[in-house]
């Protein structure tokens, strides 16, 4: 007999430990709007399984346009309300540089705050293609910084283009996609993309891409079905989270 009251699948946890592509840096862009709610979303990424959290507050000309300056003290007001409710997680920050003229003049500035080890998230526009992207790509490892590509899945001018994906990972671009993509969150087209991606090896890591408790929810109900069970196994041992940013 059919009940109203079946039991709902337990949550797995994410494949790996080290979150690099979240919005929990309070009052700095869309993401989280003061440091409670901040915490309120870390407490939740450690319920998967989150150990360390690299967060990518969003640079971004005319809109964003942070630096380590303005970065800084809302990254030490969250630290003080962690430490407050006695939650020592290892958090630090970086940025996720839209492809713009703010990000040309903080690199001749000198003015980037880089992930361990001289990591960069960069991120295209989403409306087209960034024209001097292969040329950042090269001028980027040039200055010793090592490029990944966010959610590279959910720029729709790459879908009629899958060789184009190939191109830039060759020439040295990482590429981290979302679980939110992943969980259908964005749509059918962004997920298929973003399968596409892991089955043609090209994925280099995951990230939450957390903003708001609604994407919590989303992130929760898809660490409930098969189709994250699936994804998860597909990815087994081609993670780079946990390795690159020691």
């Amino acid at each position: 007999m059919f009940s109203f009251f079946s039991k709902k699948r337990e949550p797995i946890q994410l494949p790996f430990r080290t979150d690099i592509h979240c919005h929990i840096i309070p009052g700095v862009d869309d993401g989280s709007p003061d440091a409670a709610t901040s915490a309120d979303l870390i407490e939740n990424m450690q319920r998967w399984g989150i150990t360390r959290i690299i967060a990518s507050p969003h640079v971004t000309q005319g809109t964003f346009e942070n630096t380590p300056e303005t970065l800084e003290p809302a990254f030490r007001e969250l630290r003080d309300e962690l430490d407050r409710r006695g939650n020592n997680i290892d958090i630090s920050y970086s940025g996720e540089y839209r492809i713009d003229d703010f990000l040309k003049r903080r690199l001749d500035q000198g003015d980037i705050k880089l992930m361990p080890n001289g990591f960069i998230i960069i991120e295209n526009s989403f409306l087209q293609e960034p024209w001097n992207i292969d040329r950042l790509i090269f001028d980027l490892q040039v200055r010793g910084m090592r490029p990944i590509l966010a959610h590279p899945e959910r720029y729709t001018y790459y879908f009629k283009k899958p060789n184009r994906y190939r191109k830039l990972h060759d020439a040295g671009l990482a590429f981290q996609i979302n679980v939110l993509s992943l969980a259908g969150a964005y749509g059918k087209p962004e997920q298929k993309v973003a399968e596409q991606l892991i089955a043609d090896g090209l994925v280099d890591y995951l990230g939450t891409d957390l903003h708001r408790a609604r994407h919590v929810e989303a992130i929760d109900e898809y660490l409930r079905t098969k189709t994250a069970e699936k994804h998860f196994h597909a990815l087994a041992g081609k993670l780079r989270n946990d390795i690159d940013f020691n």
